[in-house]
């Protein structure tokens, strides 16, 4: 038996695919920024980038820039928006550690700046990331 096709079950379909397909304001997620920066690393301004393990903030992306210098040609750049919520109240910052980012403002979820990953919630998300690209001199941070 066929299940007929009437102007109102065609209705009830579109209805229940906008009520439980929409989402609600649910934790998470950056806003997508358009970001293409590059930076010369030799500049005196960046010079907390000059060998690994050096970082610093830089402006740009949603709510500004988080850069780690992973070796010698590897770099982490990170957004500092908190990607639990999205307001633009909730800006992580580097703590005394120099290791992890946290959100002190809003949910207070940690992250490892190496990476952006997650160390404390109750954000599930990591940092988001840009990609990098390093020609010895001259840093491209962009997505």
């Amino acid at each position: 038996m066929a299940f007929p096709f009437t102007p109102i079950t065609a209705l009830t379909a579109f209805c229940c695919v906008m009520l439980f397909g929409c989402k609600k304001d649910k934790p998470g997620g950056v806003p997508l920024t358009p970001l293409d920066i590059s930076i010369n690393v030799n500049n005196p301004a960046y010079a907390d980038l000059a060998v690994p393990g050096g970082w610093l903030y830089l402006s740009g992306g949603s709510l500004g820039l988080i850069v780690y210098r992973a070796g010698m040609s590897d770099f982490v750049a990170m957004d500092r928006h908190c990607p639990y919520q999205t307001s633009e109240l909730c800006r992580v910052v580097v703590d005394d550690s120099e290791i992890i980012a946290r959100d002190t403002t809003c949910c207070h979820s940690a992250f490892l700046i190496t990476d952006g990953s997650v160390v404390e919630g109750p954000a599930a998300l990591n940092l988001q990331r840009y990609h990098t690209s390093f020609n010895g001199t001259i840093l491209r941070i962009y997505n």
